[in-house]
């Protein structure tokens, strides 16, 4: 599926083994977000491509969404990270790829949505509220893991985020 972007148009696609260094390094690039191993990149890109996405332009990755179904609760889908370059943010492309992720065959059957949210990440925040208003449904906040969960690591709180229950008529439309 292609996208326009501005002046640039954007591939989004599902990932695939050989993505994940460019991954890692879109990730690293992405403060506040955490980085993984690319070991862990290479499982996400080899066994959850199905509910995670890629937005590629002029040949290099330039947005990846994380995601996978809950396996104790199938009917959530858990965003785990929503990167874009920063020559991209601003533009929509993250809204975009979550809007094609949900609307994708592996993800019909969510009806909620969860992620994390570090407090000083605001621009995550909008993406799950405008989320919410564009499903018509509410969105939910709990804490995910306290400072203190992270021992002598010093991190922020993660807030989970839910969403839901998300509307699946609009997500069959948006197709």
């Amino acid at each position: 599926m292609r996208l326009g972007l501005n002046e640039h148009d954007a591939m989004l696609r599902k990932p695939k083994p050989g993505d994940e260094y460019a991954i890692y390094r879109l990730i690293k690039q992405s403060p506040p977000l955490d980085p993984n191993s690319i070991y862990s990149y290479h499982l996400l890109c080899r066994h959850f491509s199905d509910t995670c996405v890629v937005a590629e332009q002029q040949g290099k990755i330039s947005g990846f969404i994380s995601a996978y179904l809950e396996p104790n609760n199938p009917d959530t889908l858990f965003v785990w990270q929503v990167a874009v370059a920063d020559s991209q943010r601003g533009k929509g492309l993250a809204r975009m790829m979550l809007t094609t992720l949900l609307a994708s065959p592996a993800c019909s059957d969510a009806r909620t949505l969860e992620s994390t949210v570090n407090p000083s990440n605001q621009a995550s925040r909008r993406l799950f509220e405008g989320l919410a208003e564009q499903h018509g449904c509410g969105m939910q906040e709990s804490i995910f893991l306290g400072e203190e969960q992270f021992g002598d690591e010093e991190h922020e709180k993660e807030i989970l985020l839910s969403v839901g229950p998300l509307n699946t008529e609009s997500r069959n439309q948006e197709k």
